[in-house]
């Protein structure tokens, strides 16, 4: 089936999208998102990006819009920290919704988000992540401990210590103080698919600067390297401050730019705030056979 495709193409800190409106009629049947997902984000043969990324109409109660997204390899996330900021920023400006407040459903989740205008544009986006958990078994993990909190995984034969979490999708940390040493090339596709990890995992290598300020790098699950990835951001400072190595509030490095994540308590579990910034790349127009 040929069909004439409108897209934008957007990014959160160079995390880059292609977003399909299918708020009002659906363009790509659901049998066809993996698999149209995985052609437009071939770089150098076609639009080229992390992830597809479609605004639906929502199906749970007390949502305003639902949040689809669709990593490179066609595989569909819970969620993404870059991805529902460039959506939220989408959704406003194309006036799909109009108020600065939404609650977006996400396979992760209904999420709170919050728009900062200026002269009628959207500047950053606050997002409440949610709740993360660190037990073992809701990640998930195959692991005989209840959590892996600076536990040591064998990964190729070596020792590496990280601490694992879900903040509605599934994060590996590993703290070091040599990020140039790091071959995420190398290592990454082996912990993302580490036989403990039955739905894979997105992985991340941070130095901490001082307890406020950190820098990280990114392998995200489905895509590979990233300049950024805001539920890693999220689930660094959240695996920090649970060590007691970080405080609530840090600014987070990325190679694309930087991060405000902000840590908060309830009852006896850990959530955060996400605040940064999405851009409009360019507007398009495409046949594309699906």
């Amino acid at each position: 089936m040929n069909i004439k495709l409108k897209f934008s193409k957007m990014h959160g800190l160079g995390n880059d999208y292609v977003m399909i409106n299918e708020y009002t009629e659906e363009i790509i049947p659901n049998d066809k998102k993996p698999s149209l997902a995985k052609k437009l984000c071939r770089r150098g043969f076609s639009v080229g990006a992390d992830g597809v990324i479609f605004v639906t109409p929502a199906t749970l109660s007390g949502a305003d819009v639902r949040f689809r997204i669709f990593n490179a390899d066609g595989s569909e996330a819970e969620m993404c920290g870059n991805g529902i900021r460039c959506f939220a920023k989408f959704v406003y400006e194309n006036s799909i919704i109009s108020s600065k407040k939404l609650r977006v459903e996400t396979l992760g989740g209904i999420k709170d988000v919050q728009l900062m205008l200026e002269k009628g544009k959207v500047t950053y986006i606050k997002v409440d992540m949610g709740i993360a958990t660190f037990q073992t078994k809701e990640v998930p993990m195959k692991s005989n401990w209840k959590y892996f909190i600076d536990k040591e995984l064998l990964v190729d034969e070596k020792p590496i210590n990280m601490t694992v979490l879900s903040i509605g999708n599934p994060h590996a940390v590993i703290f070091t103080t040599n990020l140039i040493s790091i071959v995420l090339d190398d290592i990454g596709p082996s912990i993302e698919n580490h036989e403990s990890f039955t739905e894979r995992i997105n992985v991340h290598f941070v130095n901490i600067i001082d307890k406020n300020e950190i820098e990280m790098i990114t392998w995200e699950r489905g895509s590979g390297a990233t300049l950024a990835c805001g539920t890693g951001a999220t689930s660094t400072v959240l695996a920090g401050y649970r060590r007691g190595i970080l405080e609530k509030q840090v600014l987070v490095h990325l190679p694309g730019g930087e991060l405000h994540v902000t840590v908060y308590q309830e009852n006896e579990e850990l959530g955060a705030f996400l605040i940064g910034n999405a851009e409009l790349v360019f507007t398009g127009e495409m046949k594309i056979n699906v």
